[in-house]
């Protein structure tokens, strides 16, 4: 009586597995993103001794480009080295 035709026919159901794909591929990436952000930012806050490494280390490639001179390489990495210290 209120079935009509009888069912949806292939391209409602190829339909329906690509629904189903979709949104259970969202509902996954989702939560992988929300747990990477999670970790992201405890792994940021956790220390500012790998932050100072990181300056070092950049400090050294604008040295090493020619950016910066000799003298101010070794202000500024003395001064990064007392900051670790402080």
């Amino acid at each position: 009586m209120m079935f009509w035709d009888g069912n949806m026919g292939a391209w409602g159901y190829i339909l329906m597995v690509l629904s189903f794909i979709l949104f259970w591929g969202a509902i996954i990436a989702a939560i992988v993103v929300f747990a990477r952000s999670m970790s992201g930012s405890s792994r940021r806050n956790s220390g500012s001794g790998h932050s100072i490494g990181g300056a070092e280390e950049l400090l050294a490639e604008r040295f090493a480009r020619g950016e910066i001179d000799e003298s101010e390489y070794t202000a500024r990495l003395t001064a990064l080295r007392r900051a670790r210290g402080a």
